[in-house]
């Protein structure tokens, strides 16, 4: 045993001091005797475990065996026509097994593949597992607005243009006092996953609003309705809860669910608004019909994914973009198979947004920090010269470099960094972008004033306002959204990543800033507003949680 050092032996003599101290003043157990117990030291608060997904329940397909274990006992009796027989029943189960096993194959293949068939309501719903009654509600809601006839105007670039400044103003002071009192009315989790896009049924009886999410599943939200009652196990109605107001159904519109399905864009049918357009990155466009509760494939892109799309107010026509930087042109008339895409750009187009009023002028946004003004009707020279459906990127360049082709590119304005959208407002006159540079950028233009030049002689925003646009990667891009009602002031509503809600007139003025700390703690990502009721916008967050902005007295 090794020796102490002098510092060990002065501290043990220390140590024997104190204690026979401690036993000759009879306070050596005082803190036993009195009750007072030390305290323990607090333990550390242990980690909570991640919310574990619940997971689809896969069938099982039956295990094979070795040779060994499927070894069975003969019988050294046995007769040749028992040996037969034994070993015909062990080829038949065999045979079964590898059916079965191939089977249970096939449905796990076919559950992972894109569906491209007519689905019907109960197919979309299959995965909520809905009652007959609330299936049944849902056919009601579509009745309803197919029985009532929605009739919108379209706008004029000559609304909202004044001789002076006081009438704006005055328009202004309207707006803020109608968005200004809007709080939260209702609130619900409408999707299973992250919002991606939304859009606002016209029907003014109702505040029904759709939303797209990360995996495919299109939600459709009541807001106003009055919620189910809810039991508890012994059959007595639960209170309603504040979270969720409303009903609301998940329709799997788009299959797997999965992020390879996520739902881009969503638009109503302009000519009566009976049915429902959506983009999703699986690379297809579904159709779905409120009058038969049918959706059905319209369009494929192949392997190319689809961002965005847009239709005129004839709606017969679409335009949409994609993520290999091209415009395809589709004619519902016509059919898929004489779609005709220009890839204008070398880099991903996230939106495209044709002109109201002109239905020719087109605006995209691009990964190259480029907002672009196209003429549509230059690209029917090149489809009379070269009779193709697919122009690449090569092919366009020369065109747009020929005498031909002057005037395809109006105009181009670049960003500091990638620019996210860019849309035309209710009356062809007003653009608004967004970007990654954090600014909203605003114009004016009067589209019958430069028809007659092929090239804008100047494309500099009227307006630029600092708006924090760094989603990051859990966050979907904000976009600017306008106002579809063409019969109030211009503005455009956006959210913030202060957990507000955002809105702008279309010449940058702040109208209003919503937001209520105590039940909102997430940022309103993807926002719309209602295209017939003034003071109606919804929001959706990263979560599925939706909010309805409405006056209180809703």
């Amino acid at each position: 045993m090794s020796e102490l050092s002098a510092y060990e032996i002065e501290r043990e003599a220390n140590i024997a001091r104190n204690r026979a101290l401690l036993e000759q003043l009879g306070i050596k157990d005082a803190s036993v005797q009195l009750g007072i117990a030390p305290k323990p030291k607090p333990k550390t608060k242990p980690v909570q475990p991640a919310k574990r997904l619940k997971r689809e329940r896969v069938e099982e397909t039956p295990r094979r065996q070795s040779a060994r274990l499927r070894k069975e006992i003969i019988d050294p009796n046995e007769t040749p026509a028992q040996r037969r027989k034994r070993v015909a029943e062990a080829e038949k189960r065999q045979r079964e097994e590898e059916e079965e096993r191939n089977a249970a194959e096939e449905r796990a293949r076919f559950a992972k593949r894109p569906r491209t068939h007519e689905l019907d309501l109960a197919v979309l719903t299959e995965a909520e597992e809905l009652s007959d009654t609330k299936l049944g509600s849902l056919r009601g809601i579509f009745q309803t607005v197919t029985n009532v006839p929605t009739t919108r105007r379209v706008g004029d670039v000559r609304d909202w243009v004044f001789e002076r400044t006081n009438q704006e103003d005055r328009e202004l002071e309207i707006l803020r006092s109608k968005l200004g009192k809007m709080k939260i009315v209702a609130r619900a989790k409408v999707t299973d996953n992250r919002i991606y896009s939304s859009a606002c049924h016209p029907e003014p009886s109702k505040d029904l609003v759709f939303f797209g999410d990360k995996h495919g599943q299109l939600g459709i939200w009541d807001a106003r309705a009055t919620p189910d009652e809810v039991t508890d196990e012994d059959g007595n109605i639960l209170p309603p809860d504040d979270r969720e107001m409303g009903k609301c159904w998940r329709l799997q519109q788009h299959w797997p669910a999965s992020p390879k399905s996520s739902i881009s864009c969503i638009k109503f049918d302009p000519i009566d608004a009976h049915s429902v357009f959506t983009t999703s990155y699986d690379c297809t466009i579904r159709r779905l019909s409120f009058v038969s509760s049918v959706s059905h494939q319209i369009f494929s892109s192949g392997d190319t994914l689809i961002t965005s799309i847009d239709l005129p107010s004839s709606g017969h026509e679409m335009w949409i973009s994609d993520v290999s930087g091209a415009l395809t042109h589709y004619d519902l008339r016509e059919g898929e198979k004489h779609a005709r895409r220009y890839e204008l750009s070398n880099n991903k187009i996230g939106s495209v947004s044709i002109n109201p009023t002109s239905p020719h002028l087109l605006i995209t946004a691009s990964n190259d920090r480029f907002v672009r003004l196209w003429d549509s009707r230059k690209l029917q020279t090149i489809t009379l010269c070269l009779l193709e459906h697919d122009y690449d990127h090569e092919t366009m360049q020369t065109f747009m470099g020929s005498t031909q082709g002057r005037g395809l590119m109006r105009a181009e304005f670049q960003h500091g960094k990638s620019a996210t959208s860019a849309y035309w407002d209710p009356r062809g006159r007003s653009i608004v972008s967004t970007s990654y540079d954090d600014s909203l950028n605003l114009w004016e233009l009067h589209a019958a004033k430069y028809d007659s030049l092929p090239v804008f002689p100047s494309f500099k925003p009227l307006s630029r306002v600092k708006h924090n646009c760094q989603t990051g990667k859990w966050l979907t891009l904000l976009r600017a959204m306008w106002n579809p009602n063409p019969d109030v002031y211009p503005h455009f509503t956006i959210g913030n990543m202060q957990h507000s809600l955002d809105i702008f007139s279309c010449k940058g003025d702040l109208i209003a800033r919503l937001s209520d700390r105590e039940r909102i703690t997430a940022v309103q990502a993807v926002t719309c507003s209602h295209p017939t009721i003034v003071e109606r916008c919804a929001t959706g967050n990263g979560s599925g949680r939706c909010v309805l902005w409405a006056p209180p007295d809703v």
